[in-house]
């Protein structure tokens, strides 16, 4: 079990940094893409620092689901590979 819970805490971290990583650049593509005002000289940088407040706030949320979902995928396997019937010897 401490095997499991290991490979959840690493698959955690890999979404504790990819995934505001890609809220980041999301949010600053579609900022860029649906505001003319985004990303030109003089502009105060609200469009850069909302995608940086989003990415900050998706950096825990990300860690709790790809290390639930990395958990409870381990432990189906597990519980499976334990109830599968045995051939006779």
């Amino acid at each position: 079990m401490a095997r499991i819970i290991a490979k959840a805490a690493l698959t955690g971290l890999v979404g504790f940094l990819v995934l505001p990583a890609v809220i980041f650049l999301g949010v600053l593509a579609l900022g860029y893409a649906f505001d003319p005002a985004c990303g030109t000289p003089g502009a105060s940088g609200g469009c850069e620092m909302g995608a940086a407040a989003s990415a900050i706030a998706s950096a825990i949320p990300g860690f709790m689901l790809f290390f639930l979902v990395s958990l409870l995928i381990s432990v189906r396997r597990r519980r499976k590979a334990e109830t599968r019937p045995r051939e006779p010897s």
